[in-house]
């Protein structure tokens, strides 16, 4: 018996159909060039503040670098360094600048009228105890410490103190671009308490996640309730002309292809961004999650998706757990996450990945957008939603914080483009793995068990390997990391 056509196939036939229910516009679509870079500040939402970090020098000289060793010269080296750095990055601000010998009573008066910065680089330039280090890290702040190869032997007592809790990592390496990634981590413990995120219809998740007062003790980030009712209303609020226009420009002239979706649903859709949009920005809010993103006014997919795009969280299904993986990873590496219902295919090694939230940006901002055909929602055919073509050969980052205290990681690696049969979600990965078998069979790890389908099943998709970085955040934020495959 037939199976019918594959998913290449029903596309190539669809875009016929989509072709006529288009008035002939949407069966040849090409990708339009990629767009200049706009962010969330762009389009209305507030700047936030820059991020202080204080940086303190340590140590004059002596046997380690060596007897004639100019602790000044190297200062002006790394404040120029910073300066640029400070410039690039664009919301961090480096403060400070004090050069102490590396002994305690220095550090020690140092430490206790530092003031109340928002965390602290520390660059280890010469020989000591580590006492002084400890010092500035026994301040409770988040704290980097960046040791060049030959300072001296301080970096040692770090793992002690990492294992003893403190927030602190270490960047040992003589390659400056390693601040860059260091000053990134530091920012995410502010920018978490910072963070407002708006809850439609009710959270889902771990129970930890979905208690507002659990959150706001952990993160700092406040949870703010959104009904129905006054999504709707902002809804209706968006004016029409606005809608077509957004849907016009984001969507339908750069898609690839559209194949089901009608005009108007798209343009539902848009309405339904802007919607969003609005409201986050009243309430200040860089996140949002709904529970009611898959029924009226519009299926929150393309809004999602956006929000991703300009550097923002866009959650479907109420997943707390998920729009807080996603703000952590954003904050510290710049990328938006794709939030997915994976399953196995063990003949492959590998795991599939498919859902219908993408975003099209998913190296970031700056990134240029995948190419993507519009859809429909495949779990019943109807709204608009994303097929994204993502890049095959990249490397990705699977994780999913749960419980607010521990991180579910993977790294794996896209190897295709399934074809099978039209099957489930509309965008869709096959990511390689360590070991697809032992992965399926330890799938929660422990650490979920008793939630629900969604809560067990979603994990969020970026671009990169990140476990270095996150085994490093994870320092700074107490959070426990365990490889899930």
């Amino acid at each position: 018996m037939s199976r019918g056509l594959t998913r290449r196939q029903f596309l190539e036939t669809s875009a016929i159909a989509g072709g006529m229910l288009m008035a002939g516009c949407a069966a040849a679509r090409k990708a339009a060039p990629a767009p200049a870079v706009v962010t969330a500040e762009d389009v209305g939402w507030p700047k936030l503040p820059p991020v202080k970090i204080h940086v303190v020098y340590v140590g004059l000289g002596g046997a380690w670098p060596k007897p004639e060793f100019d602790a000044k010269a190297e200062v002006v080296m790394f404040q120029k360094y910073l300066a640029g750095l400070q410039q690039r990055m664009g919301d961090v601000q480096f403060v400070g600048g004090e050069l102490i010998p590396n002994d305690d009573q220095a550090a020690a008066a140092l430490a206790a009228t530092i003031g109340q910065p928002d965390a602290l680089l520390l660059v280890h330039l010469a020989f000591g105890s580590g006492g002084p280090l400890l010092a500035f890290v026994n301040t409770g702040l988040p704290t980097a410490i960046f040791s060049q190869p030959f300072s001296g032997h301080d970096w040692m007592y770090v793992p002690q103190w990492q294992k003893a809790g403190k927030r602190v990592i270490l960047v040992a390496s003589r390659d400056y671009a390693d601040i860059d990634r260091a000053a990134a981590l530091l920012r995410v413990p502010v920018r978490m308490r910072q963070s407002k995120i708006l809850v439609v219809g009710g959270p889902r998740g771990t129970a930890p996640a979905c208690s507002p007062e659990m959150v706001k003790e952990r993160f700092g980030a406040e949870m703010i309730p959104i009904t129905g009712p006054e999504i709707m209303d902002a809804h209706k609020a968006v004016d029409l002309a606005a809608a077509e226009a957004e849907a016009e420009g984001y969507w339908i002239r750069p898609a690839k292809r559209i194949v089901e979706p009608p005009r108007a649903e798209i343009v539902n859709s848009a309405r339904l961004y802007l919607a969003t949009r609005n409201l986050m920005i009243r309430h200040g809010a860089r996140a949002v999650t709904s529970s009611l993103c898959m029924g009226k006014p519009a299926k929150g997919c393309l809004t999602f998706s956006k929000l991703g795009d300009l550097g923002l969280v866009g959650t479907c299904e109420g997943d707390m757990d998920s729009v807080l993986t996603q703000l952590l990873f954003g904050y510290a590496f710049g990328v938006p996450g794709f939030v997915t219902d994976p399953l196995f295919d063990t003949s492959k090694n590998a795991v599939i990945h498919a859902h219908c939230v993408s975003p099209t940006k998913m190296d970031g901002p700056a990134g240029e957008r995948a190419p993507f055909i519009l859809r429909t929602h495949r779990d019943d055919n109807h709204g608009a939603a994303l097929e994204v073509e993502l890049r095959v050969g990249q490397e990705i980052t699977c994780a999913k914080l749960a419980n607010l205290n521990t991180m579910l990681l993977s790294a794996q690696k896209i190897i295709e483009i399934p074809d099978f049969d039209d099957r489930g979600c509309r965008t869709q990965i096959t990511a390689q793995v360590a070991d697809a078998r032992k992965m399926l069979q330890n799938w929660g790890s422990g650490v979920i068990e008793k939630e629900g389908m969604m809560t067990l099943l979603h994990r969020v998709v970026f671009y990169g390997n990140h476990v270095q970085g996150v085994n490093q955040l994870a320092q700074l934020m107490g959070i426990k990391v365990v490889m899930e495959g």
